[in-house]
């Protein structure tokens, strides 16, 4: 593998990334500025998060290369950033574009959890992609090989089963590039004025006898794939308990307010939300904890969206008793024999966020809030 382009040459400014290619590429894109089959030298990757049209890029993208000196016809799309990371591995070579404003936080006792100063309504992970093939390939090949890639780039994202607050911001401005060299000789002056430019009847090297569309289609999949997973690595795009707690709608604050819902014959003072803040994060460092907790979660995800057929939990079936099963599992962690009574009343009583929560997910968190009041209880 090596972070060297075979065709063309990569160009980075503070505000653009742009490679250029003096001997002409065949693209396939989504760009805004122009999508499907073009040839073009430049293919612009501009850092603006203005919603342009594509007059207004178009534009813009004018204007700047007027700016820079950049000459020659061109693809673009204008993206949140330019960072990038280059794989290639013998005639193909893919570059990575990533633009990404969720970052891990510190939070407490080792947690950490990912955050986005913009919030996640406005957040945004994208990971763009421009695949550059050292041959040259005939339109219907690359129209080809951009399914086969946005296949494989969607399969391998969903893989990664994050959080849903994460995956609803994940590349929903992304973009992709299949770009190919032109035949030798197809732009040489003689042969246009005898020929014309007719990209249908030119010799690709796809339609020889020995080109092997399946392993070459295999090949893209794989670096599409290796090229996603560094761009994860790049980013940090890990995720912890409190991202998934995030994604149930549950934050640490609520979590304590449930817990001292159901306080009686005590003052609720901030002395004793302060304890039930730090119990409930230290037992949010605990694996087996933790463990129950994703349990539940996973669960929930598969049987809410119906991925096992013998399961409809709809109306939150009478039968389905597992979820108090893991319930006392993690009550009893917390803090043994005593937190498994506790556990009953919070499962019955189901006091504020947990009321909201589905089958599965409700009675896990009443486990977790009735160990860790028994357990302040016991100091």
């Amino acid at each position: 593998m090596s972070n060297k382009i075979l065709n063309g040459k990569i160009n980075e400014t503070s505000d653009c990334l742009y490679i250029d290619n003096d001997d002409y590429f065949l693209t396939f894109s989504d760009l805004k500025v122009s999508d499907g089959i073009d040839i073009i030298e430049n293919i612009m990757i501009l850092k603006n998060e203005s919603k342009f049209s594509e007059e207004e890029l178009i534009n813009f993208t004018e204007e700047y290369k007027e700016t820079n000196n950049i000459e020659g016809s061109y693809i673009s799309q204008n993206f949140n950033d330019t960072k990038y990371i280059v794989n290639s591995y013998d005639d193909i070579s893919v570059i990575t574009v990533i633009a990404n404003d969720v970052a891990i936080e510190d939070f407490a006792e080792g947690l950490k959890v990912l955050n986005s100063e913009k919030g996640f309504a406005d957040g945004k992970i994208d990971v763009g992609q421009i695949i550059l093939i050292n041959k040259a390939l005939s339109p219907k090949a690359l129209i080809q090989l951009y399914k086969i890639a946005t296949k494989q780039k969607a399969k391998f994202f969903e893989s990664l089963n994050l959080p849903i607050h994460i995956n609803n911001i994940l590349n929903t401005q992304d973009f992709l590039v299949v770009a190919s060299n032109l035949p030798e000789g197809s732009l040489n002056e003689e042969y246009v004025m005898e020929v014309g430019l007719d990209i249908t009847n030119m010799q690709y090297d796809d339609e020889r006898e020995d080109f092997d569309m399946e392993e070459f289609s295999i090949r893209i999949q794989d670096a599409v794939t290796i090229s996603c997973e560094d761009a994860v690595e790049k980013m940090n795009l890990t995720t912890g308990i409190l991202d998934y707690l995030v994604s149930q709608g549950i934050l640490i604050g609520d979590l304590v307010e449930a817990g001292l819902e159901l306080c009686v014959g005590v003052e609720v003072t901030e002395e004793l939300k302060e304890k039930l803040e730090k119990q409930i994060i230290h037992s949010l460092t605990d694996i087996n904890v933790i463990a129950l907790l994703m349990a539940a979660i996973r669960t929930e995800e598969d049987f809410q969206k119906g991925r096992v057929r013998e399961v409809d939990v709809s109306d939150d079936p009478a039968y389905l008793y597992t979820d108090e099963v893991l319930g006392l599992a993690i009550s009893n962690q917390i803090a043994g024999t005593k937190a498994q009574f506790n556990f009953k009343r919070y499962d019955e009583a189901k006091p504020g966020i947990i009321y909201g929560l589905g089958p599965m997910v409700d009675d896990i968190f009443a486990g977790l809030i009735a160990g860790c009041m028994s357990k302040i209880f016991e100091e």
